[in-house]
Formats: structure tokens, C-alpha cells, sequence
């Protein structure tokens, strides 16, 4: 139902969403790949953008050091506080980010044209729209005045797809910020409270070389790896069974997606090396999902004169709901339903976001931002990313309303 406050911001937004177009094409138009992750040049430009809005842009530079432990070249994460007065501090958080474009483009991964009300571009969904998103929401209830109280703060940070350790992680640990509440990117249709955790492991498989012609004398380190891969797929099979009680989460899922090794055609290989992601969804022990994946390599080895070395990667740890997310996603939901005409409820993902580092420090925390209804339909992760134009605006004004609901 329309109310003088929805409307007010409602035209407020809609004042400057040429404004909104132009500053989300400019995060587009800048390269931010991870890897290789060299993402300073971004949070430069991010943040020229930001206080040609009139904001005042804290840069925060993660020390070379951690940056390259966690396999990046540069991050500069960008936080923006805006005081209403004494009250509770929201979070909005966003990565700027993103995987490298891939294959298969028909148009330019880096251009953000704009074609039947869709702008395409790598990171134009995933996610930074929500740079826009966030930054508009909060521009619009300044010029409000509105009589609200407690302070909104936008966290633009640079290594989700990665895990997000020198990103919110980073900030969190470092007491840079202390927020009551958190809002982390998502998309228009629903509220996702929920989501997979996920590890990943490195398997060197290890052997012994020798000629192709005496193959005895060596160790087939690939032989070996071959007995762990037919082992892992057989414990995949058994996951199916384990589907969670959150709606849209499934089952664990486990793939191999990186592999190497081997000297030449006629060289018995004496290392192989493949990385491999299991998913945990919420209710399953993280620790226990690692054990049980490290039995299955040891077990696949045994009797064998191959040996395995396994290294943790990642432990992203499943995002789970409490009281207070349920809260926030209920505000977030009632305001969503009445700004796209559908009836959008809370939700768990398959997949795993940075999002859960904010509930790990005990922020309350959901998942909510300009989008379809699902990711493929954005081509997210895959060519021709794109964003319906109108998502953002309606996803700005759910932004700015709930920011209202929750400060007024």
C-alpha cells in the first residue's frame, strides 16, 4: 500500500536513476577479476564514485602480506558511515570483485551496454549492482528527511569470490566495524537466510618416477589418483541422501574441479594434484564433513605404494538462521512483496558467500539485493551476465524502505 513516505522515496529514487545507470556501468567498466585479484585499481575508482555522491569514503588497505596468503595481489575495502543519530548500525555489504569473464561472450564483458532494459557485464549482477543498490538507498533517505536514528554503513569489499577472509572477514577482525544488523548482496525475488557452507582441499597424490619401458621400477603416482577419484565419486553418490530442512539448500555436493601432474608421454608420473569442493549445507558439522572426505582419500591409498597429501584450501562454514536474521528477513520480505507485486519469502542457496562471516562475528545477517529470480537467469559466473534495469530500482526502494522501517 502506497503511504507519503514510500512515495517520497519512490521519487526520490527515481529522480537519479540515470545518475544510478551511469555510476553501476562505470564499477562495470573497470576490470576486477579474481583471480588474479589485483582489485585496488576498483576500490579507487568505487570510491571517486562514492564522493561524487557527497560521501565521506574510509580506504582501508589490507597489508600486502595477508593479501598474498590469500592468493590476491591487492584489496583496498571501502566503508561509508552516514549518522541519522543514536540507534543501531546496518550494515549493507556488497563485493566488487568478480570471476574472470570465461568463454562465450556475444557482448563485451566490460562494456555494460545496455540492451532492452539490461545492462550486460561481468559483476553487473553478482554483485555490483549493489554498490548501486546500497549507495542509492542511502542517498535517497538523506534527502528524505526523514526523522530516523542510528547509523547505516556500506561495506564494499573485494575478495568474496574467494571466501572473503581480507574482505568483511578482514574488517571485523580488525574492530573497523561493530554493526547491530547486516544486509549482504542477493537478488529482488527472495530473502536468503540461509546457505551452504563449503570446503576445499588440495590432494597431492605422490609417487615415483621412471621410464615408460620399465614402469615397475617407478610409482604411478596417477594410478594412485585414480583410486582416490573412483573413491570420491562413490562417497558423492552417498550425499544425496543428506538433503537439509532448509528449503532451497538440497543436498552436499562434492566435485573436482582442478587437476595436474605428470612429466611426459613416456614418464611414469610421480606427482598428481587435483583440488576438489565439497559443499556442507547447514546442520552438518564442517569438521565432520572434512574427516569424512579425508577417510575416503586415506582409505582409497590403502595397500597402495602411492602416497596422498592432503592441504586445507578453504572452510567456509554454512550460514545459518536465527532470531535475529528472521527478524530482519521479515522487515526485508514485507517490503519486497509490496514493491514487486509478488510474495517474497525467506530462503536458503546452494552456494556460499561471505555473508556468514558477519553471523560468525554475531551480526545478524541476511541476503538481499538487486537480481532475478534466480542466479542462472542472471548468467551469473557465466557469459552475457546481465541485470534487468528495473530490478534495481525495485530492489533500492525495498533497501530504502527497510533502512526506514529498521532506523525510524
Amino acid at each position: 500500500m502506497s503511504t507519503p513516505e514510500t512515495d517520497t522515496l519512490s521519487h526520490l529514487i527515481a529522480a537519479r536513476a540515470p545518475d544510478q545507470r551511469a555510476f553501476l556501468a562505470e564499477l562495470v567498466k573497470v576490470p576486477s577479476d579474481n583471480p588474479p585479484g589485483d582489485c585496488a585499481p576498483h576500490a579507487a575508482r568505487a570510491a571517486e564514485l562514492l564522493e561524487g555522491l557527497g560521501y565521506a569514503v574510509e580506504r582501508h588497505v589490507v597489508p600486502a602480506e595477508r593479501v598474498k596468503a590469500a592468493g590476491m595481489i591487492s584489496v583496498t575495502n571501502l566503508i561509508v558511515r552516514h549518522r541519522f543519530g543514536e540507534g543501531p548500525v546496518i550494515a549493507l555489504n556488497a563485493h566488487g570483485d568478480v570471476v574472470p569473464p570465461g568463454e562465450g561472450w556475444t557482448r563485451d564483458p566490460y562494456g555494460a551496454e545496455v540492451v532492452d532494459g539490461r545492462m550486460y557485464g561481468r559483476g553487473v549482477a553478482v554483485s555490483k549492482s549493489d554498490f548501486a543498490t546500497y549507495a542509492f538507498a542511502l542517498d535517497a533517505l538523506k534527502r528524505s528527511g526523514l526523522p530516523l536514528k542510528g547509523t547505516v554503513e556500506l561495506h564494499f569489499t573485494y575478495d568474496e569470490e574467494i571466501g572473503g577472509e581480507v574482505g568483511p572477514g578482514w574488517i571485523l577482525e580488525q574492530g573497523i566495524t561493530r554493526p547491530d544488523l547486516a544486509i549482504s548482496a542477493g537478488f529482488s525475488y527472495a530473502v536468503v537466510v540461509a546457505h551452504n557452507g563449503c570446503l576445499h582441499l588440495e590432494v597431492e597424490v605422490i609417487g615415483k618416477s621412471a621410464h615408460a619401458a620399465l614402469p615397475f621400477t617407478g610409482i604411478d603416482a596417477l594410478e594412485g589418483a585414480t583410486k582416490i577419484l573412483t573413491a570420491l565419486y562413490a562417497y558423492r553418490d552417498t550425499l544425496q541422501d543428506k538433503v537439509s530442512e532448509v528449503a532451497g539448500i538440497g543436498a552436499p555436493q562434492l566435485t573436482v574441479g582442478l587437476i595436474s601432474g605428470g612429466i611426459n608421454t613416456n614418464v611414469v608420473p610421480d606427482r598428481v594434484t587435483f583440488r576438489l569442493d565439497r559443499r556442507i549445507v547447514p546442520g552438518e558439522s564442517p569438521e565432520a564433513a572434512e574427516a569424512e572426505v579425508r577417510q575416503v582419500i586415506a582409505g582409497a591409498l590403502a595397500g597402495s605404494k602411492a602416497r596422498a597429501e592432503v592441504r586445507r584450501i578453504l572452510l567456509a562454514r554454512p550460514l545459518v538462521p536465527g532470531e535475529g536474521a528472521r527478524k530482519l528477513a521479515a522487515v526485508i520480505c514485507a517490503n519486497a512483496s509490496a514493491v514487486t507485486g509478488e510474495d517474497v519469502k525467506e530462503t536458503g542457496v546452494p552456494l556460499y558467500t561471505d555473508a556468514r562471516l558477519y553471523a560468525e562475528a554475531g551480526v545478524p545477517v541476511v541476503l538481499y539485493g538487486a537480481g532475478p529470480h534466480t542466479i542462472e537467469e542472471a548468467n551469473g559466473h557465466r557469459a552475457d551476465e546481465n541485470l534487468l534495469l528495473s530490478d534495481l530500482d525495485k530492489a533500492t526502494l525495498v533497501i530504502a524502505l527497510t533502512l526506514r522501517d529498521l532506523l525510524a
